[in-house]
């Protein structure tokens, strides 16, 4: 977390702090309820992780926050709700770091190689976000769920999921040094 928030703030060229995240294992029916509610609207980059371990990744920003930080990037005020082709790219980008960051890390801590896929963005309901990438997880019962708080002049909240599939699960932990 702390190479995302130094990423972003390289990127958006001011000072940005990041709160200690909270980071747990999470039932996925839990999910929902841990990003505020199925009717609440976010922004999401979904990403597939290849390499010695395999999944999906999804990074979630609340509406207000990812209007905040494609209004700092591109020097002007946007509105989050409808957002245009150019802005949509820009979070994309942005958000394409942060996960970057989070995976690099990752893969340095446990020595594994891991890679993400090209970034899909979608804005909806958290209902409908989590629809597609929650239909594969029936084999996995939890699920790793970073809540991450940037602060700049405003508070920025976002949301890191990791979706492992089963046989990685072990290798992470594995790598970790952690039994199972």
């Amino acid at each position: 977390a702390g190479n995302a928030t130094t990423a972003l703030a390289s990127m958006l060229q001011c000072r940005i702090d990041m709160a200690v995240p909270e980071v747990k294992l999470i039932e996925v029916d839990e999910l929902a309820e841990n990003l505020g509610g199925k009717e609440r609207v976010m922004t999401a980059i979904f990403l597939e992780v290849e390499g010695d371990i395999t999944g999906d990744i999804i990074f979630l920003l609340e509406q207000g926050s990812a209007g905040f930080l494609v209004s700092k990037l591109m020097g002007m005020e946007v509105d989050s709700s409808n957002f245009s082709e150019m802005e949509f790219s820009c979070i994309k980008e942005i958000s394409n770091i942060i996960a970057g960051s989070y995976l690099n890390s990752l893969s340095t801590l446990t020595k594994l190689k891991i890679y993400p896929s090209v970034p899909h963005m979608q804005m909806d309901k958290v209902d409908t976000l989590l629809h597609a990438p929650m239909s594969g997880t029936k084999d996995n019962e939890q699920i790793l769920f970073i809540q991450t708080e940037f602060t700049n002049d405003s508070q920025l909240g976002g949301y890191f999921v990791m979706i492992p599939d089963v046989e990685s699960y072990g290798k992470i932990l594995g790598a970790l040094g952690i039994a199972i």
